[in-house]
């Protein structure tokens, strides 16, 4: 108790979740999604053969959570829409990012050190959108947790949950990347932080709300900026969730077991990758081909 108020940990806690998202955190959130919409394949052709679709696609990309949330809590999917400060400053990001003279502003944004600070800040809006999430179903449904934990999920995972239905927007079929199939880390975090903050919402975690947002906001940008970092498609889960299928589900450690009889010679790609690092891996290829 005594380093907890010689550090102020508790004010520290409180004013950093009070903090606005506006413009700052918001625009490294458009940035970093519509970065990511870019590395897919096929968006650079439809940005150029369909505007408006490339559009959407953005769209979907930054608001595709509330959108989802909206339908599940039975108001409008178009509510968000009518905050035009916030649907101008993603246009702009992604008009920026697709049709930039020389590609300036997408190098920018994509040099590895600033995408590292731009992810970290992203990440401070999604676990505000989780907690956010959480909130609004309890008022919903004071007993609801399970639909507590859901919402609060999709708050924080929605765009990944709806990447089919985006993907036909851009004339690609790609159902062996279901997020529900194939869970990427933010995905799986979503998940955890919703059940951890519908913990502390009905008083069975023994913690401050702003406690619990500094600390998971904390987690979830060191995470992300240390797998950015070093490329890495892992998740700091991994073992523990390997642990808890085998005792579970009787899954074996490492996989399963058809993959221990059969493994092939080297190990096809991830689905993870297709999401965001082996989409831009691919398209820096084609870029260097192009040179």
């Amino acid at each position: 108790m005594d380093i907890m108020s010689v550090l102020n940990l508790g004010d520290l806690a409180q004013a950093f979740s009070k903090m606005g998202m506006f413009p700052v955190f918001d625009l490294a959130y458009y940035i970093v999604s519509i970065l990511y919409l870019k590395y897919e394949p096929g968006s650079v052709e439809v940005s150029r053969r369909s505007p408006v679709a490339s559009w959407l696609c953005a769209m979907l990309y930054c608001f595709g959570s509330y959108i989802l949330a909206d339908i599940m809590l039975g108001s409008s999917p178009i509510d968000y829409f009518q905050h035009n400060s916030h649907i101008l400053l993603a246009s702009a990001v992604w008009y920026l990012i697709f049709y930039c003279p020389l590609n300036l502003f997408y190098k920018c944004v994509a040099f590895l050190p600033v995408k590292l600070v731009l992810v970290a800040l992203k990440e401070v809006v999604r676990t505000r959108k989780i907690a956010a999430g959480v909130h609004h179903a309890h008022h919903a449904y004071h007993h609801g947790f399970f639909i507590m934990v859901i919402v609060g999920y999709v708050k924080g995972s929605g765009v990944a949950l709806i990447s089919n239905f985006e993907q036909l927007l851009r004339g690609v079929w790609r159902p062996e990347t279901n997020e529900i199939l194939n869970m990427s880390f933010p995905t799986k975090a979503s998940l955890y932080g919703a059940i951890l903050f519908t913990m502390q919402e009905a008083h069975w975690l023994p913690v401050s709300k702003s406690t619990l947002i500094l600390a998971f906001t904390l987690f979830m940008a060191t995470s992300k900026v240390w797998m950015t970092a070093r490329h890495s498609h892992g998740s700091p889960f991994a073992l523990i969730e390997s642990w808890v299928c085998h005792l579970l589900f009787g899954s074996p450690l490492g996989g399963s077991e058809e993959d221990h009889h059969h493994a092939p010679a080297a190990a096809p790609s991830s689905p993870l990758k297709t999401k965001e690092e082996l989409s831009e891996g691919s398209r820096k290829r084609k870029a260097k081909k192009a040179e």
